[in-house]
Formats: structure tokens, sequence, C-alpha cells
């Protein structure tokens, strides 16, 4: 199976790391912001930080349809944050499976980046139940991540 890893370059990312058992032994790939603690990352495709940016928030949805064309990953893992919103759709019409992880710090409010992606995850994850009235059927809480 062939995995791509998304989020961002902070705790997006720790959190994303604290989950690696979750994708032991799959042809795993990433895509995340160019920083200090990514650029050494094995076969990682680092991007220009989007922020609140529609340039770059446009010029990441290519890069990233580029390299999903090239790696066809079967699914998809995100944690956030913006960088999830044109990967997790881009994987959605690519037919990949996409799962959703919301941010252990968000107890009783969703966060904008998972509301967006709600409608195109297949699995999509709360770290806390509080969250579970906050979005719709969809949404399993399995415990927290740290």
């Amino acid at each position: 199976m062939k995995l791509a890893l998304v989020c961002s370059h902070g705790g997006h990312l720790s959190e994303m790391l604290q989950i690696a058992d979750a994708w032991q032994g799959a042809d795993c790939f990433w895509i995340t912001y160019r920083s200090k603690r990514t650029v050494d990352m094995p076969r990682t495709y680092l991007l220009t930080n989007i922020g609140v940016n529609p340039v770059r928030m446009a010029i990441a949805t290519v890069r990233i349809a580029l390299i999903l064309l090239r790696e066809r990953p079967d699914a998809m893992i995100s944690t956030g944050a913006e960088i999830a919103i044109p990967a997790l759709y881009l994987a959605h019409l690519m037919g990949a499976r996409t799962i959703f992880v919301e941010v252990w710090t968000r107890v009783r409010r969703p966060t904008g980046t998972g509301r967006l992606v709600y409608p195109v995850a297949d699995h999509f994850l709360v770290q806390w139940p509080e969250l579970l009235e906050r979005y719709g059927p969809k949404a399993r809480f399995e415990g927290a991540i740290l």
C-alpha cells in the first residue's frame, strides 16, 4: 500500500509522528512544508507555507496535484493544517482513501480545516469525545494521540 502523509511542519507533524505505528510497513511519502524539521526527512515533498495566502494556496494545489499524479497513493492521512485542504480533496478526486485526524488541541470547537475536509474524509477522527457532537455521523473518537 502506498500512503501519503500530509501535514504542516509544527505541531501537526508532531502529532503525525505520534501515530507512526499506523503506517508501519507501508510505502510512504510526505507532503509538508520546508522547515528545519523537515528538510532531512526521507521521501518528502517540501512546499512553501501556505498560511492564508490565496496565491500560495493555488500554487500548492497545483504542486500537490502533480505529486499525487506521480505517486498515485492508495490512501492519505493528514493531521492538518491548511495543506490538508487541497491534498485531501485531490486525493479524494483521484480515488484514494482519505483519513483526517483532528488536532488534540481542539476540545470543543472544530478547526477550519476539519470543517472543510469533513465532506471528503473517508475516516474522520477526533481526539476528544466533546467534538463528536460538533461534526456529523462520520466523526469517530478512538482516543487521543498524545
